[in-house]
């Protein structure tokens, strides 16, 4: 609830996990229309072969079965499935991708990738999923910016699970 997406070493032992239908069916319509995943390096290097492991669980097609585009400045090839890698600057891979045919984009976590997705002003939409604990401290997915980023409210909705998700847009000049 205090706004970090990890605890101070990038723990995440603090999520709310046994969702219930009603966030699942939410999810589900956010990942529809969704063809290629973005992820940062080390967000990837768990968050693919995670869902791989687990093939028969609920949206484990839609995630194993998209394209995935790791950012990444380190690694040189990818040996995961149905993934590439950009290298690039940030800025001309995200928009050439934006410019691409084909279905949305959506952005998994990772604190340092997303907040510099943040920071170059790339992001179109936020689902930020308001868990309800507290961790008085730890990585900030805001953290980092050099500016005031003012956005609107599309709406908040809250599941039985104790979750809120609140979407936003971010306010363009």
């Amino acid at each position: 609830m205090d706004g970090f997406m990890a605890g101070p070493n990038g723990e995440m032992d603090w999520l709310t996990f046994g969702w219930t239908t009603d966030i699942g069916q939410y999810v589900t319509a956010l990942t529809e229309p969704v063809d290629t995943i973005l992820l940062g390096r080390k967000l990837a290097q768990g968050f693919i072969p995670h869902w791989a492991s687990i093939p028969e669980a609920p949206g484990a097609d839609k995630m194993n079965g998209s394209k995935k585009v790791v950012f990444t400045k380190t690694l040189t090839e990818s040996v995961l499935d149905h993934t590439v890698l950009a290298t690039g600057d940030l800025a001309t891979e995200v928009n050439a991708l934006k410019n691409q045919p084909g279905g949305d984009l959506i952005v998994y976590g990772g604190g340092t990738f997303v907040s510099s997705l943040i920071d170059a002003g790339l992001i179109n939409e936020f689902h930020l999923f308001i868990n309800p604990a507290a961790l008085g401290n730890g990585m900030a997915i805001f953290g980092g910016l050099d500016t005031t980023r003012q956005l609107t409210l599309v709406q908040a909705k809250a599941f039985d699970c104790g979750i809120v998700v609140l979407q936003y847009k971010p306010k363009r000049d």
